[in-house]
């Protein structure tokens, strides 16, 4: 398996059209592994502190329409 040094190395010979190409793929695989997270946090209920937060702001008046 190549190092990352070589991998960025390889990366800067690459097209234009070929490093758009990787960014775009590199963008859709890391989008994904966030949702995959959000998704993972908010099944564990590492996220409900957000939604007492949210219910705080609202009985307080503070919650502002979208």
């Amino acid at each position: 398996m190549p190092t990352v040094e070589e991998i960025l190395s390889s990366i800067e010979t690459l097209s234009r059209e070929d490093f758009a190409r990787l960014r775009e793929w590199f963008y859709e695989r890391d989008w994904a592994r966030w949702d995959r997270e959000i998704e993972e946090n908010s099944k564990s209920g590492k996220l409900d502190f957000l939604i007492k937060e949210a219910l705080v702001e609202k009985a307080d008046g503070r919650l502002k329409e979208l």
